[in-house]
């Protein structure tokens, strides 16, 4: 009798610690608007169905991603906060950044990769036809007759947004000035609107804009074109800049000290949500490529983007103190 009221009262116990017994934040490092929230808004819905309590999404931008990871990095491993993380914030500011708050590696349990997907070089769209910039070679030429005088937006120091676009300037000799925002949101409004004049986005957020004919497209930054935009040469093919490669990837982390089985869990809705018909043309069509690979696949991806990254950084000159 004892021995079963034991069991009862352990078993009661343990359904009250259960994860999930409260609501998840996903921190998004970003202004909303950019990639990385849409990615993470995306999947929330498919995870707070599976266990049954809201994943909520907390937009945290600053520092080029650094002031959202490094949050997520001090908070409990106890699997309410999580981090959706990108190359930036776990592949390139370690790098960039001579002091980095958090250690992209030690302070994290990866739980998996959610998406990759292609930089697409933008411009605007009027600015563009007044000056007849209808090519990479065209923005090049226009740049060099223009030192200085050009804007180029990003999400933030130390993004594959602000990556790519120094790695642009130290292949071609061009110059301009680099404006860091907050995120990919404000920035493309910006470039929209006129006061910037380019910028080398993540396409599924520079899609819409796209689309409605307020920036214009030149070239994904990938090694090989877009399923999405087809017609829409590399800048590697369009402007002969051999090795020219930047794209970007976003996955969920969790803190360091995060149970294992918590992180398979969560690794595996994540999984069942990309694999979805409904969520691959969802992704596809903004020009993104679903993943949810395991965990030690994604601690693996980080590690060699880590070395990738340094020598990208190395090449380019950037830096941030």
């Amino acid at each position: 009798m004892a021995a079963a009221v034991l069991l009862s009262t352990t078993s009661m116990a343990w359904a009250q610690t259960a994860w999930p017994n409260k609501p998840v934040k996903i921190v998004v490092p970003f202004a909303p608007g950019g990639t990385t929230d849409i990615l993470a808004r995306a999947i929330a819905p498919d995870l707070s169905k599976a266990f049954g309590q809201s994943f909520v999404i907390e937009n945290k931008g600053g520092a080029g991603g650094n002031l959202g990871a490094d949050q997520v990095a001090k908070s409990a491993g106890d699997g309410y906060t999580l981090l959706m993380g990108t190359v930036g914030t776990h592949g390139i500011n370690r790098a960039l950044y001579s002091k980095l708050p958090y250690d992209p590696i030690k302070d994290f349990a990866p739980i998996t990769l959610v998406a990759g997907v292609p930089n697409v070089m933008v411009v605007n769209a009027d600015k563009a036809a007044a000056n007849k910039i209808n090519s990479v070679n065209d923005f090049i030429k226009y740049a060099l007759a223009n030192p200085g005088k050009l804007n180029m937006a990003s999400s933030g120091n130390g993004t594959s947004i602000h990556l790519a676009g120094e790695l642009f300037k130290s292949q071609t000799g061009t110059f301009m000035a680099h404006i860091p925002y907050r995120g990919s949101g404000p920035a493309l409004l910006d470039l929209a609107g006129g006061s910037m004049d380019v910028m080398f986005d993540n396409l599924p957020s520079a899609m819409a804009l796209i689309k409605a004919g307020k920036i214009k497209a030149l070239a994904v930054t990938s090694g090989q074109r877009s399923a999405a935009m087809p017609d829409l040469p590399t800048v590697e093919e369009a402007a002969g800049l051999k090795g020219f490669e930047a794209s970007s990837w976003f996955g969920l982390l969790a803190p360091a000290g995060t149970p294992a089985d918590v992180v398979s869990r969560i690794q595996q809705e994540v999984a069942k949500s990309l694999a979805s018909p409904a969520m691959k043309e969802r992704l596809t069509t903004l020009g993104a490529i679903p993943s949810g690979n395991t965990p030690a696949q994604f601690a693996a991806l980080i590690d060699a983007e880590h070395k990738k990254w340094a020598e990208v950084v190395k090449a380019s000159g950037a830096k941030v103190d």
